[in-house]
């Protein structure tokens, strides 16, 4: 069933888990597929500083032969190649969140040369944010840009985090360096503190809203 790819040779769960998802790289194209959902060779690329092309052309394939990854091909005007998570591969979510929460603690500070992207966030903010006041009006808040990045809407109690989209006005936006977007979706950096430093936009209630009720527990993991 696995074809060429390496295997442990375990009669386990989690050893033939690995066997499809365990090389270096795999689980980091789950998350952009997570975060992005159906997406480019291109953005894929965008979103993986680092990997080597034809190194991410041959993790695609692992993913598509087992099952995890589907490849389409959209028509014209388009005319585009995308791959996306078939169902089997998006139930790797849960798995990609708790992995999250248990690195969040290396999370405290990040060094010079290391790259960050807004929308890789998007997985974290899922389980940090919540609707402080359900009564509200429905909002948006972006994190990061309308060309990458993601949007938090609260509505009615419920908040969903997709991918920013242009088409689409936030109430306020966040931005600023890594370590303060951090902070602030973690409880450690005061709402307040990030206005001042000039890192909201728009709506300070609307931020409020997502961010003030952040739980103790996950606040003070930290995240992304």
């Amino acid at each position: 069933m696995l074809g060429s790819v390496r295997t442990y040779g375990q009669y386990c769960a989690m050893a033939r888990g690995l066997d499809l998802v365990g090389d270096r790289w795999t689980l980091l194209i789950v998350r952009e597929l997570i975060s992005l959902g159906p997406s480019r060779y291109a953005d894929l690329q965008r979103g993986l500083p680092g990997i080597a092309t034809n190194l991410l052309a041959n993790r695609l394939r692992e993913l598509e032969h087992a099952g995890l990854v589907a490849r389409t091909e959209l028509p014209r005007p388009a005319n585009a190649t995308v791959f996306a998570l078939t169902e089997r591969g998006a139930a790797l979510e849960g798995i990609v969140r708790e992995f999250v929460k248990w690195g969040a603690p290396l999370m405290a500070t990040h060094a010079p040369d290391d790259t960050f992207r807004p929308h890789w966030l998007l997985v974290p903010l899922r389980g940090l944010c919540h609707d402080a006041t359900p009564g509200a009006p429905a909002q948006v808040v972006r994190v990061g840009t309308a060309a990458d990045g993601c949007d938090i809407a609260a509505d009615a109690g419920t908040v969903s985090v997709a991918p920013s989209s242009p088409s689409t006005t936030p109430d306020a936006t966040v931005d600023g360096d890594p370590d303060a977007l951090v902070a602030l979706f973690t409880g450690r950096l005061p709402i307040a503190a990030a206005d001042a430093a000039g890192m909201i936009t728009g709506d300070v209630e609307a931020v409020r809203r997502v961010v003030g009720g952040t739980p103790a527990s996950l606040g003070a993991q930290g995240s992304a």
